[in-house]
C-alpha cells in the first residue's frame, strides 16, 4: 500500500514537473510570437524598439488611469507638457475620438490660462467658411507664398532629430499642406522627400549656405530657392531654448551624412556663433534680410526670442525711413521657456520672454507703426493643443508653429533624452537600434492626422464663439486669468494701439502703390 501510495505520489510530481515545462515552453512560445510581432509592426517605437518589455507601458497607463489617485502624479501635474496636453495629441495624432468624459481636470482659475467667450447665438454649420489664405511677401519678392492653413511644423534641424523623423515629418506635411521648417541645420534629401512646403531656416553658422571660410554664399542660397518646394526663408537671430547662445549638435550626432549636409567636421561638436557676424545691429539685419530675399526670389523674415522690446520701436523706424521693400516679410516670435534644443539650463529658465508676453507685445507694435498689414506674424513656443492655437489667432498671430506637438505625433514619450543620442522613440537618435521603431509611413499618416484634427478643433472653438472660421478670432472673443484667478478681456488687457499720427503717411501710400 505503501509503495503504491510512493508510486502515486511520484506520478503526481512527474505530471506537475511535466505540466510546468510545458506551461514554460507555451509562455516562451508565447512570447517569442510577441517578440516576432513587435519587431515587425510599424505603429509603436516602443514596441519595436524594446519588443515584449515595451508591452508594459501600457499596461501601466491602463492601471495607472485607477491608481493614479494614489500613486500618480494628476493630468495636470508634469513638466514641460504635463499627461493631459500630450494625451490630446496622441489621440488627434492616431484619429480616435479626442472627446473626454466627466468634467475637465483643467483649473478654471489658473493664471495666465485663457477663457474663450462662447456666444450667446453660435456659428451654424450651414455659416461655416474655410479658413482664410494669407499671403507673406506680395509685392515685395518674386515668389510670394500663399496657403490657407495656420498650423504649421517648425524648425528641428535633421541632425538633431533623425532621418525617419525628417522623413515623417516631410511626408506628413504634404499630406495635410502645411509647411516644415528645416531647422539651421541645412537642407537635406530627407527634406524634400515628401515634396512639402518647406521654409529654410537659416542659423548663425549659415549650414547649407556657407562657403569653405564659413562665410554666408550667395550661390548657396540660390542653389536652396532653386527648389520650388522651399517657399520662403527664416534668419534665426535667437530661439526659445537658448536665446543668445547658438545651436549645440553634439559630436555623437555629427555622422559624415550630417557634416556633408551641413559643411563642418564629421565628429565634432558643432556649435553655432550666438550671432550673426552680418547683423550686429538693426540696419545691418534689414540688410541681409534684403539681401537674401533679392537672391533667393521669395520670402524671407526672421525668427527671434523677445527680450529687450525697445529694440523694436528702432527696427520699425529704420524701415519706415528706408521703405518696406527693406522690411522683413514675417516676424516668427519664439518663447523663452525652451525648445526641443540642448542648451544650459540658466538660459532656458530664466531668459526671454514667454510668448504669452511677447507676441501681444510685437502684434501692437507692428500696429502702432501701422506695419501690421506688411509683416506677418508667426507664433511658437508650447503651442500644441487646441486652445494654445486658438489663443494665438486671437491675440494677432497669422501663424503658429510647433516642434513638440509634431514629435509627440511621431511618437515621443517626453523621456528627456534628447541631447544624449538615446531617444528611446528614435526620433531625435542616430542609433540606428533605436530608429528603427519609427516607421516613416505609418507616423506620417499620425503628423497629418495630428494638424488635421487640431485645425478642425480650433475652428471649432471659433465656431462656439460665433466666428464663421479660425482666422475671424479676435481678442474680444477671449479672457485671461490674472494673478488672483480673476479673467481679464483680452481687448482691454491688450488694446489695439492707434499707429503714431503723421509719422506714416508715406509708408501708407507705397503700400497701396
Amino acid at each position: 500500500m505503501s509503495d503504491r501510495f510512493h508510486q502515486f505520489a511520484q506520478l503526481l510530481v512527474d505530471i506537475s514537473v511535466l505540466s510546468i515545462l510545458f506551461v514554460l515552453l507555451i509562455g516562451l512560445i508565447y512570447v517569442g510570437y510577441l517578440y516576432w510581432i513587435d519587431v515587425r509592426q510599424t505603429q509603436h517605437a516602443i514596441r519595436r524598439n524594446y519588443p515584449v518589455i515595451g508591452r508594459f507601458r501600457y499596461l501601466f497607463e491602463h492601471l495607472g488611469e485607477f491608481f493614479r489617485q494614489y500613486f500618480f502624479a494628476m493630468d495636470r501635474e508634469e513638466l514641460p507638457f504635463n499627461r493631459a496636453q500630450r494625451s490630446w495629441v496622441y489621440r488627434a495624432a492616431k484619429n480616435v475620438d479626442t472627446t473626454v468624459a466627466f468634467g475637465s481636470t483643467h483649473p478654471m482659475n489658473q493664471a495666465n490660462d485663457v477663457l474663450f467667450l462662447n456666444a450667446a447665438f453660435p456659428t451654424l454649420k450651414e455659416d461655416f467658411v474655410p479658413a482664410s489664405a494669407v499671403t507673406v511677401g506680395e509685392g515685395y519678392c518674386e515668389k510670394p507664398y500663399t496657403t490657407d492653413k495656420f498650423f504649421h511644423i517648425s524648425g528641428m534641424s535633421f541632425g538633431a532629430i533623425s532621418v525617419p523623423a525628417v522623413k515623417a515629418l516631410s511626408s506628413g506635411a504634404a499630406q495635410a499642406g502645411i509647411w516644415l521648417n528645416t531647422g539651421e541645420g541645412g537642407l537635406s534629401p530627407y527634406h524634400l522627400s515628401g515634396n512639402c512646403d518647406l521654409v529654410f531656416q537659416m542659423g548663425t553658422a549659415k549650414y547649407g549656405v556657407r562657403d569653405h571660410e564659413g562665410q554666408l554664399s550667395d550661390d548657396k542660397l540660390k542653389e536652396v530657392a532653386g527648389h520650388d518646394s522651399v517657399r520662403m526663408f527664416e534668419i534665426k537671430l535667437s530661439q526659445g531654448a537658448k536665446p543668445g547662445k547658438g545651436g549645440i549638435l553634439p559630436a555623437a550626432k555629427v555622422t559624415a551624412e550630417i557634416a556633408a549636409i551641413r559643411g563642418i567636421p564629421e565628429g565634432q561638436d558643432s556649435i553655432s556663433p550666438n550671432g550673426h557676424v552680418e547683423a550686429r545691429n538693426v540696419d545691418e539685419l534689414l540688410d541681409l534680410i534684403v539681401r537674401v530675399r533679392r537672391v533667393t526670389g521669395k520670402p524671407t523674415g526672421f525668427k527671434a526670442v523677445m527680450g529687450d522690446i525697445h529694440w523694436l520701436d528702432e527696427l520699425f523706424q529704420r524701415i519706415t525711413e528706408r521703405g518696406l521693400d527693406s522690411a522683413p516679410d514675417f516676424i516668427t516670435i519664439d518663447s523663452g521657456d525652451g525648445g526641443t534644443g540642448a542648451a544650459p539650463q540658466s538660459l532656458m529658465d530664466y531668459v526671454g520672454l514667454s510668448i504669452r508676453r511677447s507676441l501681444p507685445l510685437v502684434v501692437d507694435k507692428l500696429h502702432e507703426w501701422n506695419l501690421r498689414q506688411r509683416i506677418k506674424v508667426i507664433a511658437s513656443g508650447k503651442l500644441v493643443n487646441p486652445a494654445d492655437v486658438a489663443w494665438a489667432l486671437c491675440v494677432g498671430a497669422d501663424f503658429i508653429v510647433s516642434a513638440r506637438g509634431f514629435m509627440f505625433a511621431l511618437g515621443c514619450i517626453q523621456a528627456l533624452q534628447c541631447n544624449k543620442n538615446t531617444c528611446p522613440t528614435g526620433v531625435t537618435t542616430h542609433n540606428p537600434e533605436l530608429q528603427k521603431g519609427l516607421v516613416p509611413e505609418s507616423k506620417a499618416v499620425r503628423v497629418a492626422n495630428y494638424a488635421s484634427n487640431l485645425m478642425q478643433e480650433v475652428g471649432v472653438i471659433a465656431h462656439s464663439c460665433g466666428a464663421r472660421e479660425a482666422r475671424e478670432l479676435q481678442r474680444r472673443h477671449a479672457h485671461i486669468i490674472n494673478d488672483r484667478g480673476i479673467p481679464e478681456p483680452l481687448d482691454i488687457l491688450y488694446p489695439e494701439p492707434r499707429p503714431k499720427a503723421g509719422l506714416f503717411q508715406s509708408v501708407s501710400h507705397e503700400k497701396t502703390r
